[in-house]
């Protein structure tokens, strides 16, 4: 690199950008960060994939949602969280219910993944699933269940970060995960 480019990455990363919701400093580094190119960088980061549901307590019914964006927050209390769309029409359902229930999908669940990540319709059209001890769907073939209930929500861009305390988990099934990577769906390959 030449030496004028290093300097002038020097400068770039010194100066200060002060415009953060919460007036935090940050450093203004060289060219802007567009969503293309996020997603492009952040899906080298391989996530596992899950299935959030709940029995929407005015009709009975299952509803769900995907989400690669889970995480565990703590241990004492035991919470967990994941990130949706402010867009989510899936969301406003799930909140509503008094327990939620986190199924770790398969490896072999591209398809219940695709269909509970799908907009309107039936998302449970065709799926086996079976009651958590907290009464929310557990999906046959998911790897393991999390109940819990709604513990916060937290604006952040685009998203809320939803915690959820966990009352009660456990394994459901043996195999491989469901992995997200670049866009696209694959195993893990130990």
């Amino acid at each position: 690199m030449h030496r004028d480019a290093v300097d002038r990455d020097v400068v770039n990363r010194d100066a200060v950008n002060r415009d953060a919701v919460n007036g935090a400093e940050f450093p203004a580094l060289p060219g802007a960060v567009g969503p293309a190119h996020f997603r492009a960088i952040l899906g080298r980061f391989a996530t596992g994939v899950v299935a959030v549901t709940a029995i929407d307590p005015e009709t009975g019914d299952p509803r769900g949602l995907a989400a690669n964006s889970f995480t565990s927050v703590s241990l004492d209390p035991p919470l967990v969280a994941f990130c949706v769309a402010h867009t989510s029409t899936s969301w406003p359902l799930l909140r509503a219910a008094p327990t939620l229930c986190v199924n770790v999908l398969a490896e072999d669940q591209r398809e219940v993944c695709a269909q509970l990540a799908a907009r309107g319709g039936d998302k449970f059209a065709g799926l086996a699933w079976q009651r958590s001890p907290g009464g929310s769907p557990v999906l046959d073939g998911a790897l393991a269940w999390i109940d819990c209930v709604l513990e916060a929500e937290h604006p952040a861009g685009d998203h809320m970060i939803i915690v959820a305390r966990v009352l009660g988990l456990d394994k459901h099934e043996d195999g491989g995960p469901l992995v997200f990577f670049r866009g696209g769906y694959g195993r893990f390959q130990p």
